[in-house]
């Protein structure tokens, strides 16, 4: 079974002209992770693919750096931190050397402060636009959905977390199973750490009710994977279904970090696409919140989007009425929020009052509410470690909208400016683009709908994007216009800035493709690699060129 999986990875890296990635998922350090990676390496080096060591944590573990011999290796960069001498990958040795396979052992792994990159993912995601294959290791813990659901479960904390979509977007994972009782006796045979840990590890993380719980989780993690794989696209061309999931956000909601996670692993398990809603109100505004709020709010924001959401931002007093508003428009079926943390009075109570997550329950209609207790947030008392949801979207159908997308992009409709813009300039400029190649369609016209949508809040996404986006009557197809600026284009009603700018319309009648539009405009922004290369470019055909790889 292990050399099928091997001969199908081989398949894929000979159609790819970017990278792939190959994860050997695990429960726990000493399942064989690491083993199973480099027993792989040697038998791709047999069938004549060159295969390359970029870095390889053996642990001490004589097994492991056995199956090290006989493979090339690159040699590491070598960096003093606080007086010790650390290695880490070395991304332009892999670069200059060009191996048709790297192997990357622990994913989740945080580079030295001053690295290139603050993660070990990002050098990864580095290497494979570079056209190179990269096989890593990983284990379930370190995925950042599963944070509160592997603290409940532990009662530890996991510093080293990566995005779900690193996974999600892996061309192949192969979970490695153990039982915990085989696990247990490879730990007191030294097979794991050295002996003077042994009696530790056994008594805290590697106890049985531990394991079993993170195998538990690893082996669900790994049928929803499969899951989401053999899923018909066509099946989520289907528009008729009210199954996307929205999570509301609050600037002062207790824990929404947590309530991210949750509607991350829901949208997973349903399949669908999920968004995050901010509604802004006359007292949350900028000018008026305090930094340490305003913090915490972008902070959230961009988790959401990190975790995989389309974020939506709307400013209104009526919270809850803002909220049914977007789940009737974009058909939601589940929505999920947080508990307040304040409870009613009684004067309120016996007036009738309700409170946010009352009057939801109550006007919403057909909807499925999810209400997550987020006061109380889970405090163990055990020591953290530096020690995963998959929401895998079917790629058929993914590389079908990014070709829609591409099909958008123009040279026409894309500018360069060399120098810094306001966002409202850069958006008129924009609007005229898209105008110029669509007869019938007036400045005026498109330009009004773009501000009634940014009226009702803010189209700045973060991570240097920003996604102004309106859907205007009596236009027939959607239209697409580019904007880049080194220099920032800034929002100074918010202070912030962004140097990207994507400007979406979309015909009036046609919400699901606006829709789709956004949430896959908003997908490849996300990408590290796409952004660093997209601002690099210095022509519009070399931006067009750029849309050409990934489509």
């Amino acid at each position: 079974m292990t050399e099928k999986r091997a001969d199908s990875f081989l398949r894929l890296i000979k159609k790819s002209r970017r990278g792939r990635l190959k994860i050997y998922l695990g429960y726990c350090a000493g399942v064989g992770k690491t083993y199973q990676m480099l027993l792989e390496a040697h038998r791709m080096m047999a069938d004549g693919i060159d295969v390359s060591v970029g870095i390889v944590e053996t642990h001490g573990r004589k097994e492991t750096a056995a199956l090290i011999e006989g493979l090339k290796l690159i040699p590491p960069r070598i960096t003093t931190y606080r007086g010790i001498e650390l290695h880490e990958l070395d991304i332009d040795a892999i670069l200059s050397a060009k191996p048709s396979v790297v192997l990357v052992d622990e994913l989740a792994h945080t580079n030295v402060p001053g690295s290139r990159n603050s993660k070990r993912y990002q050098d990864v995601e580095e290497i494979l636009a570079a056209g190179i294959h990269v096989i890593s290791t990983l284990n379930v813990q370190h995925l950042e959905s599963l944070y509160e659901t592997v603290e409940r479960a532990t009662g530890v904390k996991v510093k080293e977390r990566i995005p779900d979509r690193v996974v999600a977007e892996a061309d192949e994972v192969v979970n490695v199973d153990l039982t915990t009782h085989d696990l247990r006796r490879r730990l007191k045979e030294g097979k794991i750490y050295g002996h003077e840990r042994i009696t530790t590890a056994l008594d805290n993380f590697f106890r049985p009710a531990n394991l079993e719980q993170l195998r538990e989780i690893s082996l669900r993690e790994m049928a929803a994977h499969i899951d989401s794989k053999r899923r018909n696209p066509l099946e989520e061309q289907v528009s008729s279904s009210p199954d996307q999931v929205m999570v509301c956000l609050s600037s002062r909601g207790p824990n929404s970090e947590a309530l991210l996670r949750y509607a991350s692993r829901l949208a997973g398990r349903l399949n669908r696409n999920w968004y995050a809603i901010y509604v802004q109100t006359a007292s949350e505004r900028p000018t008026v919140i305090d930094s340490e709020t305003q913090r915490l709010l972008s902070n959230a924001l961009g988790l959401a989007q990190q975790l995989g959401a389309t974020v939506f931002t709307y400013r209104g007093d009526d919270i809850v009425k803002t909220m049914l508003q977007f789940a009737t428009e974009y058909r939601v079926g589940h929505i999920v929020i947080g508990t307040s943390g304040k409870k009613s009075g009684l004067w309120q109570r016996l007036k009738g009052e309700q409170g946010i997550v009352e009057r939801l329950i109550s006007e919403s209609r057909g909807i499925t509410v999810v209400v997550l207790d987020t006061r109380q947030i889970y405090k163990p008392e055990k020591a953290s470690i530096d020690h995963e949801r998959i929401q895998a979207a079917n790629p058929r159908t993914e590389m079908q909208w990014q070709s829609r997308i591409r099909s958008l992009i123009s040279a026409e409709r894309t500018i360069i400016w060399n120098s810094g813009m306001n966002k409202d300039a850069a958006m008129k400029e924009l609007v005229s683009l898209c105008c110029l190649s669509c007869p019938g369609l007036s400045d005026e016209k498109a330009w009004s709908s773009v501000m009634l949508r940014e009226l009702q809040g803010s189209t700045f996404f973060g991570e240097d994007i920003a996604i102004p986006h309106a859907r205007v009557d009596g236009l027939d197809q959607p239209v697409i216009a580019l904007g880049l600026s080194a220099h920032g284009i800034f929002e100074h009603e918010t202070g912030r800035s962004t140097r990207i700018m994507f400007l979406l319309l979309s015909p009036g009648n046609d919400q699901e493709v606006h829709l789709k539009l956004l949430s896959e405009i908003s997908k490849m922004s996300r990408d590290d690699q796409f952004r660093k290369k997209l601002l690099a470019m210095e022509s519009r055909n070399g931006i067009l060129a750029l849309f050409n790889e990934i489509t």
